[in-house]
């Protein structure tokens, strides 16, 4: 199965943060959450831990700026529009996908600086966490994992139709705080759910926090990248 996303326009390129090496063996494409940029999740890398890090390239891109009707039409990055963060609510579908499109390219050109899909992980909080799914779901060649922070699924009654095979092969990794007010704690055990359903490989971890990171998660997160990247 290859899926039938609609192709969006080619969007521009993304400026990035780099942390790690040129000639580097695995990569791991980390996408912020809305309102923030790449620098956000810089100290998160540098906290964590597990064996090979040294050989891996971390890639922090920023996302565009453009109004967000949740927060009262003011510009700021954002992977998409959000009109309201809850079950039903209409969603930017265009933003979406061209913003799914931009993060490809980034992996595109992770490939042809020498490594494979195999080698690289996608991953993002939040709405980045959203976005990095919907483009993980979608690749043509399997990813070694994706990884959603506090996330959701967008578009989710397209996922059926539109993930590819190496998409459902792709090991996920979902962490989500029981106090979330942001996203839902409920939006990501239905987005476990679904991903479930298409015989996707969930490594579910929820913790006490709110919208957050924690040490715990950190140490949760080194393990799952130290297997996948093994």
């Amino acid at each position: 199965m290859t899926g039938n996303a609609p192709t969006p326009s080619r969007p521009p390129p993304l400026e990035t943060v780099e942390l790690g090496p040129a000639d580097a063996e695995a990569s791991v494409v980390w996408l912020h959450g809305l309102g923030a940029d790449g620098h956000d999740f810089v100290p998160a890398v540098e906290a964590l831990s597990f064996a090979g890090k040294e050989r891996v390239r971390f890639v922090l891109p920023h996302a565009p700026v453009r109004p967000v009707t949740v927060n009262g039409g003011l510009p700021m990055r954002a992977w998409f529009d959000i009109y309201a963060i809850e079950p039903g609510a209409p969603q930017d579908e265009a933003g979406l996908r061209e913003s799914a499109a931009a993060v490809a390219a980034l992996l595109a050109r992770e490939t042809a600086r020498g490594v494979p899909p195999a080698r690289q992980v996608l991953a993002g909080f939040s709405q980045g966490g959203a976005t990095a799914l919907f483009t993980g779901l979608r690749q043509a060649r399997p990813l070694a994992g994706i990884m959603v922070l506090s996330g959701w699924l967008p578009l989710a009654a397209a996922t059926e139709a539109e993930a590819t095979t190496a998409g459902r092969g792709t090991p996920v990794f979902m962490a989500h705080g029981r106090h979330d007010p942001v996203v839902p704690f409920a939006l990501g055990q239905a987005a476990r759910r679904r991903l479930e359903a298409l015989g996707c490989s969930v490594d579910w971890h929820e913790y006490d926090l709110d919208h957050s990171v924690s040490l715990d998660e950190l140490a949760d997160i080194g393990r799952w990248l130290e297997c996948v990247l093994a």
